[in-house]
């Protein structure tokens, strides 16, 4: 089998967006040694970055760069470790949606059901949204098998797709927990259960006895128990069923063994614990209830953003308007959007203007303006007119789809923390279970307590010893803190960069269109003479309206609106590295440098101000105390010149008729957002640019950075991101995501700005503020650093309570029914209420002085 892709999850771990996957059939690798052997000889070729080898299935996957090693390379590299490859195809990735796959050992389960599948190349489970997703070889084995193989480990599959990169995502429907098939046999063994209690405590008198047999004997209130364990222990045996064939140690198995041991102690050896084995299951069935439900809300999050765009669209076709679903709209189709509903496609306004609220994909909180020809993205909604849309995209490649799946990629980056927890669990259950059994042995001949104390506090031990809510304390606190970003118009692209942009010291900021609007703009008109600031730009507008300078775009459009008229044009000339020349309504003009007036002899340390309400502005306005006079060369230019703007001059061939200044304005929110930062925090704010010192120092001047570094290189940007990181423990590098490429990748934590709409962005940048709004980066360091706060609080706080409980258990402290309530479903619904608490984190609204927390 041979499979090559750009999806890292379908095996290995690829270190950047340029590898792809190929996964070959290795039907004579079937023992870890012989995996070995095969992996030593892929890490000496060229480019590999990742090697997954599953003997039990005979596939290995590779990720791997296709410029340093091709697929046929790959194959050959196994072929020379002595082992042949099958030329086989036909694989696909399928994605499986299992609800009640909501914890770690669940999802292990499944795992290890899946590994002994023959033609299974990689499987990706997803407690948190409830998806499975398998890449496997149609030629060995079928979405329909796997389906069965993973529902004959004891999970319903309720949904798949044809192929995951196709087909939309899924994420797990929330059930009627609290009226399904479980939860009535969990209030029947309730019922039976409180039955049980009043006969045995309240209604001794008529607790009969009803079986007798040696030292075994039956009264009501056992059978009431026992029927309460046939009740609510029925779905917990046979998850332990399944576990055991799966060979898994998980909480399942443990509460099966716990029930089962006690029923079996009391049937065989008269010990009556009968109430004990009740309790458990009523107790552990009302536990794994509540943690669906948890699991239930945290999944709500994600299942919002897919909810985002509509099922249907109206479009117009053959000159009829039908309604249609959205996977069956073409390119090129037009889109019809009425006020109030929500924008089906990706797409640009063919006709009709109206206010769009843009939140759900930029977080932008007030609605843009759109007309023809401007953009528009699936899931906004269009507020007040009617437009039509020119659709651009494929649903299943419009710009939501990709945060959905790119939010859903996510959960599988695993965090430090993450792998902390799964190496730690891995110990924890062997111990605990030892634990239980020495207890159990132990307590009678050290504590003095009887054999029926004993295996009580033994399988006690066993409820505490499945780690649960400390596995899933990290991953649940993730997709919180990921699709809180996301709905805030922050697109963080896995859980390690989460992790990692909440510990950088310093951030490092590009200048133009990070800082800066990335949009040159007229900032000061300066009138000379007896002409007017409109005198100024209708000159300006007409010699620039040829120019396909930047310049002279941003000449035009402040002259658009300020209602300008035009004038003719013609005899245009643009005079490279100086300005332009034209003649306007037959009179020759010019725009251009200060140095292009100097080579028609003007003299330009003494001009006249105009007087009649022209605005000079103070840091520039030096006159003479006689006759209103202007130094422009040492006064007027350098002053403009020192604010990071760009001066050129209007006049004829005898009159110097005004000053226009040009700059990429400052963002209005980047000063509170540096200062934001430092709130937060980072120790070091720098500004990395490639422009000029002194714009450089102009920008970092108003917007309070710590340090400034101009006239950079590509490659000296990446050295600039080392030094940082070398002397501040992480950097975060916020650029555009195609220029500042090179940084973005060397920095600790690379971010986007002005994501929304742009594929390198999303594709290449750890995270993308998909708005064009820098306040989003003191959010995003809030949220993340906040996260990490909610990661440790949950884990050191779960092990600490499993911890304490199994320490006090010996010492008959912790009844059967507290280390269930506590040590189970309390732990679970405690740190997924601690991790949602992250939704609540907002990006901070203009004119306040911290991020809104509700």
């Amino acid at each position: 089998m041979t499979r090559t892709d750009e999806d890292p999850a379908a095996g290995g771990d690829a270190e950047s967006a340029d590898c792809v996957t190929t996964t070959l059939g290795v039907p004579e690798m079937d023992c870890p040694s012989c995996a070995e052997t095969v992996e030593r000889s892929l890490e000496g070729l060229d480019g590999v970055d990742g090697v997954d080898t599953r003997p039990t299935s005979g596939t290995v996957t590779v990720a791997h760069d296709p410029d340093e090693s091709t697929p046929d390379a790959v194959a050959e590299a196994v072929e020379a470790a002595g082992y042949a490859v099958e030329s086989q195809t036909g694989a696909v990735t399928e994605r499986f949606t299992v609800p009640e796959m909501d914890c770690p050992s669940c999802a292990e389960t499944v795992e290890r059901a899946l590994d002994d599948v023959a033609g299974v190349a990689s499987v990706d489970t997803r407690p948190t949204s409830g998806t499975a997703v398998v890449t496997l070889d149609r030629s060995h084995t079928s979405a329909e098998r796997v389906r069965e193989v993973i529902e004959s480990a004891g999970y319903e599959v309720t949904e798949t797709t044809a192929d995951a990169e196709t087909a939309g995502s899924a994420v797990a429907e929330p059930a009627s927990v609290w009226r399904s098939r479980r939860a009535v046999e969990t209030w029947i063994g309730a019922g039976f259960t409180l039955l049980g209690l009043l006969f045995e405590f309240v209604l001794r008198g008529s607790n009969a006895e009803l079986f007798a047999a040696g030292a075994v004997t039956l009264s009501t209130a056992d059978v009431l128990f026992l029927a309460a364990v046939v009740a609510g222990g029925r779905e917990i045996v046979r998850g332990g069923y399944y576990s055991l064939r799966q060979r898994s140690l998980d909480i399942d198995l443990l509460m099966s063994v716990a029930i089962l041991g006690a029923v079996t102690v009391s049937v065989g050896f008269g010990e009556r614990l009968y109430m004990e084995a009740a309790t458990l299951a009523v107790l552990f069935s009302v536990a794994e209830l509540l943690e669906r439900y948890s699991m239930d809300k945290a999944r709500d999050s994600l299942r919002e953003l897919m909810e985002l765009s509509p099922d249907e669209a109206t479009v117009r076709r053959d000159g009829e308007t039908v309604t249609i679903p959205v996977e069956d709209v073409r390119v090129g189709d037009t889109v019809v959007v009425r006020p109030g509903e929500k924008i089906p496609m990706d797409g640009e306004v063919a006709d009709g203007e109206s206010a769009v609220d843009q939140s759900p994909i930029t977080g932008e909180s007030v609605p843009v303006d759109k007309r023809a020809g401007d953009e528009v993205y699936a899931g906004t909604v269009n507020e007040q007119g009617y437009l039509e849309v020119t659709v651009t995209g494929e649903a299943s490649d419009n710009t939501l789809s990709r945060i959905v799946d790119a939010v859903e990629d996510a959960q599988s980056n695993e965090t430090d923390h993450e792998q902390f927890v799964e190496r730690f669990a891995g110990y924890y259950t062997p111990v605990v279970v030892a634990f239980a059994v020495l207890v159990t042995l132990a307590t009678p001949s050290v504590l003095g307590v009887s054999w029926t104390e004993s295996i009580v506090y033994g399988l006690t031990l066993l409820v505490l010893a499945c780690p649960c809510a400390f596995v899933i304390s990290t991953p649940v606190s993730v997709v919180s803190g990921i699709t809180s970003g996301a709905k805030n118009g922050v697109l963080i692209k896995g859980g390690d960069h989460l992790e990692a942009m909440g510990q950088v010291d310093a951030v490092a900021l590009d200048k133009t269109g990070t800082l800066t609007c990335g949009e040159l703009r007229v900032t000061d008109v300066v009138p000379l003479g007896d002409n007017t600031e409109r005198d100024v730009l209708q000159c300006a507008r007409g010699l620039e309206t040829r120019s396909e300078h930047p310049i002279g775009d941003a000449v035009v459009d402040r002259a658009e609106a300020a209602g300008v008229d035009d004038r003719t044009v013609s005899e245009f000339e643009s005079l490279t590295g100086k300005g332009v020349r034209a003649d306007l309504d037959g009179e020759t003009h010019y725009a251009g440098k200060p140095g292009l007036f100097e080579e028609l002899e003007f003299d330009l340390n003494h001009v006249h101000a105009a007087t009649d309400g022209g605005v000079v502005t103070q840091t520039s306005q030096r006159l003479c105390e006689e006759n209103r006079c202007l130094d422009l060369l040492d006064s007027v230019v350098p002053d403009l010149q020192a604010a990071g703007k760009t001066v050129i001059l209007v006049g004829t061939e005898s009159e110097l008729e005004g000053v226009i200044a040009v700059a990429d304005e400052v963002r209005p929110e980047a000063e509170r957002a540096v200062e934001r930062l430092h709130e937060l925090g980072v120790e070091h704010v720098a500004m990395l640019t490639g422009d000029n010192e002194r714009t450089a120092r102009a920008v970092a001047e108003t917007v309070g950075v710590d340090e400034v570094r101009a006239e950079l290189l590509p490659e000296e940007k990446v050295a600039a991101i080392r030094e940082l990181d070398e002397a501040y423990d992480g950097v975060a590098m916020v650029g555009d995501g195609v220029n500042d490429a090179p940084a973005l990748a060397t920095a600790t934590v690379g971010v986007a700005m002005g994501a929304a709409g742009t594929d390198t962005a999303l594709e290449t940048a750890d995270v993308a503020l998909m708005g064009d709004d820098l306040s989003r980066l003191p959010y995003l360091y809030e949220l993340s650093h906040d996260a990490n706060g909610v990661i440790r609080q949950n884990i050191w706080v779960s092990l600490a309570a499993k911890a304490a409980l199994a320490v006090a258990v010996p010492f008959g402290l912790v009844p059967i029914w507290a280390a269930v309530l506590i040590g189970d479903a309390g732990m679970t619904l405690g740190v997924t209420g601690n991790a949602m608490r992250l939704s609540r984190i907002r990006p901070e609204v203009a004119g306040d002085g911290a991020a809104v927390s509700e």
